[in-house]
């Protein structure tokens, strides 16, 4: 299953694709008991896009048999046992893909000439995913991070190794003794050979970048290449070798105190511009300033839901199921928001005070 969007990534999937272009969404759930409905309503729903592609006359038998097999190959390579918020599964001739979210997502079945992106862009910008890069003398490790998690990255020439490290007896006889790992030119040109590597990658992928190592691989780092410059350091050594978990369990902290940082600099940003009358909030005014393409700053609450009917001039509430009910209207201004480049923050629940789940600084 897939986790990483990157900008590569989400313009292949928005390409226009022959018709249909299925996208299959459903809710799923992390633990018991709430998991044990998973499967069902999986099966449930991968069911109602084949009764669509069924029931379309302009889908041809042949395309429908292909899609149909393409939706089925999706549904053997979904992992309930390792399932987040929400899941979402794209089939067309030719292809499939199966995205695993940390978001939770509407349940429905869309048929179209592209697939239906937009809880993909919103739930890669609540999870807000970073780079950790673990250095050590001999071992450069690259992580993908998001939510609660960070998984090992091996593609790029990560993992960097060096396979063998040894120091100039001569220097040694100079010196008088054993030089220091990270005095060792052997060493250094290893650790630029990371930096550049991590500078291609921030180039395809930028993200907020953390590195972790002891603090004699830090400064190093820092010295001889560009990317710990703008890093955040964590000084732990002893993860050149480690798993997940103990990576993950070294960024906590930090990752806690920057989220609280970042609401209370989100919040601040919204106080200024009550003053300065560029403040928004509630789902009908940042519905239609998105659209607009008034939003700099966006804020969102981590759980806000909205479900309502559009009628046009203004959103009404509506329960999920009715007709024309969109069950991800907060998604949709996400992803407007930011493809008018607004900044997309999502805080803590009861951050944002009165604004009833969302609120923004406009442009204008």
């Amino acid at each position: 299953m897939e986790h990483a969007l990157s900008p590569a990534t989400l313009a292949e999937l928005r390409r226009p694709r022959p018709y249909p272009a299925v996208s299959v969404l459903t809710p799923t759930h992390r633990r018991e008991p709430e998991n044990g409905q998973d499967p069902v309503r999986l099966r449930n729903v991968v069911t109602e896009a084949r009764r669509r592609l069924e029931a379309d006359p302009s889908v041809t038998r042949e395309r429908r048999n292909e899609v149909v097999a393409q939706l089925d190959r999706a549904l053997a390579e979904v992992d309930l046992a390792h399932a987040e918020d929400g899941l979402v599964i794209f089939a067309a001739p030719g292809e499939h893909q199966v995205w695993s979210l940390a978001r939770a997502v509407p349940e429905r079945v869309v048929l179209s000439d592209t697939f239906l992106t937009r809880n993909l862009v919103a739930a890669q910008a609540a999870e807000r995913p970073f780079w950790v890069l673990s250095v050590s003398a001999d071992r450069v490790t690259l992580w993908s991070g998001g939510e609660e998690r960070v998984v090992q990255v091996r593609s790029g020439g990560f993992p960097l190794e060096r396979r063998q490290v040894n120091f100039d007896p001569e220097r040694q006889m100079r010196t008088g003794g054993l030089p220091s790992t990270f005095s060792d030119e052997g060493t250094r040109q290893f650790l630029r050979e990371a930096d550049t590597a991590m500078s291609t990658v921030l180039r395809e992928q930028p993200r907020p970048l953390y590195v972790v190592g002891d603090q004699a691989a830090l400064s190093l780092l820092d010295e001889v290449g560009s990317v710990a410059k703008a890093a955040v350091h964590v000084p732990r050594g002893g993860l050149g070798h480690a798993g997940p978990e103990a990576v993950w369990q070294a960024l906590r902290p930090v990752l806690a105190e920057e989220s609280r940082k970042d609401t209370t600099a989100v919040v601040g940003e919204l106080t200024s511009a009550r003053g300065h009358r560029t403040y928004a909030a509630g789902l009908d005014e940042l519905w239609q300033s998105a659209r607009e393409g008034r939003v700099r700053l966006l804020a969102v609450e981590e759980n806000f839901r909205a479900t309502v009917r559009d009628l046009g001039e203004h959103l009404v509430p509506a329960e999920p199921g009715d007709l024309d009910a969109r069950d991800d209207i907060v998604d949709e201004i996400v992803e407007q928001c930011l493809e008018t480049g607004a900044e997309v923050r999502f805080v803590p629940d009861g951050s944002l005070g009165d604004a009833a789940g969302i609120a923004g600084v406009l442009r204008y």
